[in-house]
C-alpha cells in the first residue's frame, strides 16, 4: 500500500511540476501523453474484453467495426513511443515508466485483438468506453487550443484541484446510463400520458433539421435560464449549485463539476421541450453533441476575443464572469447558450476587454474532495 501511495505521489509531483521542468524536449509533454493514452488504451482493451460490463450499449456498432481496433492500434503505438521518448530525455524516469507499463499490461490482455470473455450478465453497464472516448475527443480538441491560446496564461495543464474534476468526469461517464434513465423518466413519462400531440409531433419532426436544433438550443435554454437562476437565488438549490461553483481554476473539464442530484434536476427538466415537442431523434443527438461543445467550450481556458459573437452567443468570456469571484459577478450570465436572454431579463455583464480576477465563491465555503462535496448540500448550515 505504501508503495502505491508512493508511487501516485510520485507521479503527481512530475504532473504539476513547475514550469521549467514541463518545457519542451525535457520529455515531460511525451510522459503525459504517454500516460493518458496508456491509460485510454488499458481502458478500451477492458472494455473488449467485458463490454457487458464496461461497454454502453450505444457504443457497440462502433465497437464492432474494424476502425475500433484501428483507433485502438494507434492510441497504443503513441502511448508507447511517447513513453520510450520520455525515458529517454526525462532525467526522472516517472512517467514514461508508468506509460510503458500502462501500455505493455493492454498489449498482454490482448491489445487491439482483444475479444469477448464474460457474456453481457445484465442490461446495466458502466460507461468506461464513454469516459475513455469522451477523454480522448475533448482533450485532444480543447489542450492544444488552452495552450496556445490561453486566457489565463499562468494556469498550468495540471492545475489546482485537477484531481476532483478528472474524477467528476469519470463518474459521470460511468453512470451515464443510470444519469440518463433517470433524467429521462418525467419526460418519458409525460410524454405517454399525451398520446393525443402525435400529430402535431409528426409535423414538428418534418421540419429542416436545422430549425430544429435551432429551436431546441432556444427552448432548452430559455428553461435552463430561469432554472439556473432559481439556483442562485433559492437557499437549498444553491447549496446543491454551489459545487459547481467550488472550483477556483476554469477550463475544459471545470464543467464536470456538478453534483449529481443537480445533474438529475437540470437534464430532466431541459429535455422536456425537446421530448415533448416532437423534435427528431436526429435533432436530438445533434443537439446533445452541440451542447456538450459549447458547455465545454464555455468553461475552457481559451481567450479568444470574439467582439460581434459575444451578443449572440455564449463564449469563455462571458461565462468566466458567471463563475468569477468579485462581487460584481454574483448572479450575472445564466444563458448558456444565447447572452441575449440575460439581456432580455436583466442579468447581463460582461465589462469591455476584463476578465474576472479569479474563480469560486467568497471565503470558500465548500470542501474540496468529490464525496465530501457530494454530502455537502445535506449538512447543516453552521
Amino acid at each position: 500500500m505504501k508503495t502505491v501511495q508512493k508511487s501516485r505521489q510520485l507521479i503527481r509531483e512530475e504532473l504539476e511540476c513547475v514550469p521549467a521542468l514541463r518545457r519542451f524536449g525535457s520529455g515531460w509533454i511525451s510522459g503525459v501523453i504517454g500516460v493518458i493514452l496508456g491509460i485510454a488504451s488499458l481502458g478500451l482493451v477492458l472494455v473488449m474484453r467485458f463490454p457487458g460490463i464496461f461497454g454502453a450499449v450505444e457504443f457497440s456498432a462502433l465497437r464492432a467495426g474494424s476502425g475500433f481496433r484501428v483507433l485502438l492500434f494507434g492510441l497504443m503505438l503513441t502511448a508507447y513511443v511517447s513513453a520510450w521518448l520520455s525515458l529517454i530525455l526525462r532525467e526522472k524516469k516517472v512517467l514514461g515508466s508508468f506509460g510503458l507499463i500502462l501500455t505493455l499490461i493492454a498489449s498482454l490482455l490482448g491489445g487491439s485483438r482483444s475479444t469477448e470473455v464474460m457474456t453481457d450478465l445484465t442490461p446495466a453497464y458502466l460507461g468506461l468506453d464513454f469516459f475513455v472516448l469522451r477523454m480522448v475527443f475533448t482533450g485532444l480538441l480543447f489542450v492544444p487550443l488552452e495552450t496556445l491560446f490561453p486566457a489565463r496564461k499562468d494556469q498550468p495543464l495540471f492545475r489546482v484541484e485537477w484531481r476532483e474534476d478528472l474524477f467528476y468526469f469519470l463518474v459521470s461517464s460511468m453512470l451515464v446510463q443510470l444519469i440518463t434513465w433517470l433524467s429521462f423518466g418525467p419526460a418519458r413519462a409525460l410524454f405517454d400520458l399525451t398520446t393525443g400531440w402525435s400529430a402535431f409531433r409528426e409535423w414538428v419532426s418534418s421540419w429542416p433539421i436545422v430549425l430544429q436544433i435551432v429551436l431546441i438550443m432556444f427552448l432548452t435554454d430559455l428553461v435552463q435560464y430561469w432554472l439556473h437562476r432559481a439556483f442562485h437565488r433559492i437557499p437549498l438549490l444553491w447549496r446543491f449549485h454551489a459545487v459547481h461553483h467550488s472550483a477556483k481554476a476554469m477550463d475544459w473539464m471545470a464543467g464536470a463539476r456538478m453534483h449529481f442530484l443537480e445533474i438529475l434536476v437540470l437534464r430532466g427538466t431541459t429535455v422536456l421541450p425537446m421530448i415533448l415537442l416532437g423534435f427528431s431523434q436526429d435533432a436530438v443527438n445533434i443537439y446533445i453533441l452541440i451542447v456538450y461543445l459549447m458547455a465545454t467550450f464555455a468553461h475552457s481556458n481559451i481567450g479568444w476575443k470574439f467582439k460581434w459573437l459575444d451578443r449572440w452567443l455564449v463564449t469563455p468570456r462571458f461565462h468566466h464572469w458567471h463563475h468569477g469571484i468579485e462581487k460584481e459577478a454574483i448572479d450575472i450570465n445564466f444563458a448558456i447558450h444565447f447572452p441575449w436572454l440575460d439581456r432580455l431579463f436583466g442579468t447581463h455583464h460582461l465589462p469591455k476587454d476584463r476578465w474576472p480576477e479569479g474563480y469560486g465563491i467568497s471565503g470558500h465555503p465548500v470542501p474540496t474532495g468529490y464525496w465530501k462535496q457530494w454530502w455537502h448540500p445535506f449538512k447543516r448550515k453552521k
